[in-house]
């Protein structure tokens, strides 16, 4: 089968590999029909590249087609069409009973100490082929799938798999109350989708990012946008909210984020130390690039909430605890439970009136052979590219 496959620092290419096969009695093999490319694909192509080798398989935002069943699988039947979550959670463990999907004790990754294992995603997590391919193998036949509903095109579901619960799981995290103001800050898939969720609720919503291109689109869904670089964005912030700041902020940036050449040089130089040097550095110093964190710390109000979705990797950056704890401000954090959301996600994409505009949020279809002008293009943010979706 083909397959999108990392080989190196900014190397990504598409190859023929063996096909996957059922090894558990409630694995089913799934024959991908879309498959997103996700921002925190670009943490592999660059960041983390320590923790990748050469033939990798990438890609975590899959749905498709069952083609194949275990022998102990009795939820799913050939043919059906399923969504496959990011995350491999068995669904029965204790984490998993408690609605932490993320933390599976079935597929945590205690030598790595890190939580469940992602499809797609590094030695730090498993070290699971990913789902930019023809065909994937998936676990847990009868608990991980999310069965949806053959009809609309793809686009209606496949966001199931990670941009829908990432984005609800942000807002709930913020917890804004009906009367508050929150500030997002990115506008990249999950900041836009973070975005919609809070004007769909009644929110005041500020969005902030640097590309015009993806100011407009959550400025058309109702947002009140703050274009990075035009001023001090808490300052801007705190004008806007009779000088208290949001009463809660997501962001959805991570260590992507602009702002600290210092950050960004070490970044690029880890990056291009063998792994063994690089993965323990990695893991215990601090080298991300944090003005996103740091503008959300300053432009939440005092008392109020900052969630975190964006990807964050290293230990030891500096932390303003004297700010936090004097403005009282909560904060929560975590990868994405998304079997606990996709329930109550379900009845946001059943109707045919699409109140999130999961149907057009793709900015870009495209085969699999695409993939590496793809990646190359979505870190550079060209060609207005926000959310990629390949077609296998």
């Amino acid at each position: 089968m083909k397959a999108v496959t990392w080989q190196g620092r900014r190397d990504i290419r598409v190859e023929e590999v063996p096909d996957p096969h059922i090894i558990d009695d409630d694995d089913i093999i799934v024959e991908v029909t879309s498959s997103g490319l996700c921002g925190s694909d670009l943490h592999l192509y660059e960041v983390l590249t320590g923790f990748m080798t050469p033939g990798d398989i990438v890609g975590h935002e899959p749905m498709g087609v069952v083609a194949e069943t275990g022998p102990g699988v009795h939820a799913l039947s050939v043919g059906d069409r399923v969504v496959v979550p990011f995350n491999i959670s068995c669904g029965t463990c204790w984490m998993c009973r408690r609605n932490l999907h993320s933390q599976c004790e079935t597929t945590q990754n205690r030598d790595q100490g890190t939580g469940a294992s992602l499809f797609g995603y590094s030695s730090l997590y498993g070290q699971v082929p990913g789902g930019q391919a023809q065909y994937l193998r998936v676990p847990f036949g009868n608990q991980l799938p999310v069965k949806v509903p053959h009809g609309p095109s793809d686009d209606r579901f496949l966001f199931l798999s990670d941009v829908l619960p990432t984005a609800w799981q942000a807002l709930r995290y913020a917890d804004p109350d009906p009367e508050s103001t929150v500030l997002v800050l990115g506008a990249g898939p999950i900041g836009d989708m973070v975005a919609r969720f809070a004007i769909a609720e009644g929110h005041r919503v500020l969005s902030v990012d640097r590309e015009p291109e993806r100011l407009a689109r959550v400025g058309q869904r109702g947002a009140e946008t703050i274009a990075l670089g035009s001023g001090d964005v808490a300052e801007q912030v705190r004008e806007l909210t009779d000088g208290r700041g949001a009463d809660a902020v997501v962001d959805a940036v991570g260590m992507e984020a602009h702002g600290s050449p210092i950050a960004e040089m070490a970044t690029t130089i880890l990056s291009r130390m063998p792994g063994a040097v690089s993965r323990p550095v990695m893991q215990n110093a601090g080298v991300d690039r944090m003005a996103a964190l740091h503008t959300a710390f300053e432009a939440v109000r005092r008392g109020g909430t900052v969630s975190v979705a964006g990807v964050y990797g290293g230990a030891m950056d500096p932390f303003p605890m004297m700010q936090l704890f004097d403005k009282q401000v909560t904060i929560r954090m975590g990868q994405a439970n998304v079997r606990a959301w996709t329930d109550d996600l379900m009845p946001f994409l059943e109707g045919d009136d699409d109140p999130l505009g999961v149907d057009s949020f793709a900015t870009h279809h495209l085969p699999l052979t695409e993939a590496p002008w793809a990646y190359k293009s979505f870190q550079t943010k060209a060609d207005g590219m926000v959310k990629v979706v390949f077609k296998p």
